[in-house]
């Protein structure tokens, strides 16, 4: 099954380092889960580059939680934290995300988005479009990309002549804690993984121009790519294994060296500062960065691909 949209890669340099000395940009948070404590709202509050003004969530004593501990303002509205921000972090499952991000957009705010864009490819479409049509900046946490390890990889990964790839992503999460929240739960490990093995192959062995899938989301899912060098690589997700750690892993092969990417030792705290001063100078200066929402629309597609060609349920 061909792709239906063209092949696009990022580049993966880094933002000159230095002291941040712009005005810190103003963003308000939705969400008040176990990834927007853990995270979104730590890390925008932590700056300099930003400042966590609002945050807005279906449960107002949640929000009023999440916001106390780091001096900001529980919005009563989302129409309310738009009016207190110029910028829309969100940590909401991608049904929600995907019902709000365009009227952010339609309002003006840059927009900070989790993968995926949506439950499906109209909804993620929509989030798009509504980027392209205001001309907000946008970007994606897509966590992994922006550690100087994963980078590193990318670019050696540019010089190399690839024939084929093997990755995975495995954990247990969706086995039971804060983390098996009821969307994991319906769409597996296709849709909450997938963006990152898919994401990190697409980049490093060349564009996916088709894939397949076989397997169960909530179990154990495999997905085969074919790309336009004629490579091909395999794909493996779950979330629900036990494994005494997370294992995200990337292997690439051909006639040159073998070259192998693998989280166990990176510090995924590292991640946090390079997309925050990216996320900020892409605001500041207007001009959006390659894991915008179009590449987040590009991963939905090849999502819809692999639940389509076997029929997965998601």
């Amino acid at each position: 099954m061909s792709s239906t949209t063209p092949p696009r890669n990022d580049r993966t340099g880094t933002l000159p380092q230095g002291d941040w000395t712009g005005e810190p940009v103003r963003v308000g948070l939705v969400g008040a889960g176990p990834w927007a404590r853990a995270t979104h709202a730590r890390i925008l509050a932590a700056g300099p580059e930003t400042t966590l003004t609002g945050v807005w969530a279906r449960r107002p004593e949640a929000a009023e939680e999440v916001a106390s501990a780091y001096g900001a303002t529980a919005a009563g509205s989302f129409e309310e934290l738009l009016d207190s921000c110029e910028a829309v972090a969100f940590a909401v499952p991608p049904s929600v995300q995907a019902a709000l991000a365009p009227r952010a957009a339609a309002a003006g705010r840059a927009l900070l988005l989790e993968k995926p864009l949506g439950t499906d490819l109209a909804t993620a479409r929509a989030v798009a479009d509504a980027v392209a049509e205001h001309g907000v900046v946008s970007q994606l946490v897509l966590t992994k990309r922006y550690h100087p390890t994963t980078r590193a990889f990318l670019a050696k990964a540019a010089t190399l002549q690839v024939a084929g790839a093997r990755s995975s992503y495995l954990h247990g999460a969706f086995l039971g804690g804060e983390f098996a929240t009821s969307w994991r739960l319906q769409h597996g490990a296709l849709l909450d993984l997938g963006p990152h093995l898919l994401d990190l192959l697409d980049t490093a062995v060349g564009p996916i121009t088709s894939l397949r899938a076989t397997g169960d989301p909530r179990r154990w899912t495999e997905v085969t790519c074919e790309h336009a060098n004629g490579a091909v690589s395999q794909a493996s997700l779950s979330g629900s294994v036990r494994v005494d750690r997370a294992q995200t892993r990337v292997e690439l092969f051909g006639p040159d060296e073998e070259l192998a990417y693998d989280t166990a030792g990176i510090d995924h705290e590292e991640c946090w500062p390079i997309l925050r001063r990216e996320f900020a100078t892409a605001v500041r200066t207007g001009r959006g960065a390659d894991l915008d929402a179009a590449h987040g629309l590009r991963i939905q597609h090849l999502l819809q691909q692999a639940t389509d060609s076997a029929g997965l349920a998601g």
